[in-house]
């Protein structure tokens, strides 16, 4: 965990914005992830609780059981925010005949997060990401920190999350010999033993690359959004989400344990999935996918990458008669009213 001296170099929210709700549900489609025709499409079904984004409408049965005296006491002034632990995931993007293609992965049912839905390799950021001797090449920490919003020991240690959370979850490894290189080939038994090893939190990957004499290539990421979970989640993230391409030789393998299912989709594609309710996706994944879908390579991509607006987006929950609505502004598809079913807070007073 970071400590308090780090954890205050992240600034606030500029701009109120969202995290994770559940997805939305295919009408009549079964609670329960079940087998389907189609050997890449989601079970339907939601992330245990929710409304369906965009709706504006919704059943309190259907959020997290803990939601609504969360916001209750988030409301009088009860609750504490959990601070969010900091946290990388990346677009791993190849060109395809019709436009680039994205990597996704769908998460177990039995995860704790986001249970069943699909999205792209990432997880926390370890403490040793900041490990002093990492080798580096590219942008250096000061120019990550500009970039990310933060300070260079939290842009180093995000940026070498999210090449390292890629390599544990797919395979892809953003590195090479030098600065202009990248490693072409990341199978066989010695590289398997390696991603293990850093799965089970054996070694920092600092020390991966410094024995396999590689450096971490930063200049091959692009950051394109930061997303925080709202205050009165009681599991929090504050992620930042990065573009790459596939580096030449590479490719993704389904080899995390945290998925039971990976797919390479155009992103209007896996829109289209989500919006017909055959996959279960998050805010993030399906705002992200959207800006995706207008870009013809993954060289169009990580060009765009620089211009992205990386105010964090965090959303918010206020109260409206007899009724809380879930705001994430800039975000409207995702806005939702639910009327509560017990006393409304602060209500007599």
């Amino acid at each position: 965990m970071a400590s308090a001296s780090e954890a205050s170099e992240a600034p606030r929210p500029s701009r109120a914005s969202t995290a994770p709700v559940p997805p939305r549900t295919a009408p009549g489609a079964p609670a329960a992830p079940g087998a389907t025709s189609d050997p890449i499409a989601a079970a339907p079904g939601d992330l245990g609780g929710g409304v369906e984004p965009g709706s504006g409408q919704g059943s309190p049965s259907r959020w997290p059981a803990s939601w609504p005296d969360r916001i209750r006491a988030l409301a009088r002034g009860d609750l504490e925010p959990v601070p969010p632990r900091r946290a990388a995931t990346v677009m791993l993007l190849r060109d395809s005949p019709a436009g680039p293609v994205v990597h996704l992965l769908r998460r177990r049912a039995s995860m704790a997060f986001a249970a069943g839905a699909y999205a792209y390799p990432g997880g926390s950021v370890d403490p040793r990401d900041e490990h002093p001797h990492l080798r580096w090449a590219g942008p250096d920490a000061d120019w990550w920190a500009r970039r990310l919003g933060c300070g260079p020991r939290v842009a180093q240690a995000v940026v070498c999350a999210a090449v390292r959370e890629t390599f544990e979850e797919s395979g892809v490894l953003l590195a090479g010999p030098d600065a202009d290189s990248v490693v072409a080939d990341t199978t066989g038994d010695d590289w398997e033993a390696d991603r293990a090893a850093l799965v089970a939190h054996e070694l920092p990957f600092a020390e991966v690359l410094a024995r396999r004499g590689l450096v971490l290539r930063s200049d091959l990421l692009g950051a394109w959004a930061r997303w925080i979970t709202p205050e009165f989640e009681e599991r929090r993230y504050d992620t930042w989400f990065f573009v790459c391409a596939l580096p030449s030789g590479q490719r993704a393998r389904d080899v995390s344990g945290e998925a039971d299912r990976t797919v390479w989709l155009s992103p209007a594609e896996a829109v289209a999935r989500y919006d017909a309710g055959e996959f279960s996706m998050l805010p993030p994944t399906v705002s992200t996918l959207r800006q995706l879908a207008g870009h013809r390579s993954a060289r169009a991509v990580l060009d765009a990458a620089g211009g992205q607006d990386m105010a964090p987006v965090l959303a918010t929950a206020r109260i409206e008669a007899d009724r809380v609505v879930l705001t994430w502004p800039g975000h409207d598809e995702f806005t939702e009213a639910v009327p509560f079913s017990g006393p409304v807070p602060g209500a007599g007073r």
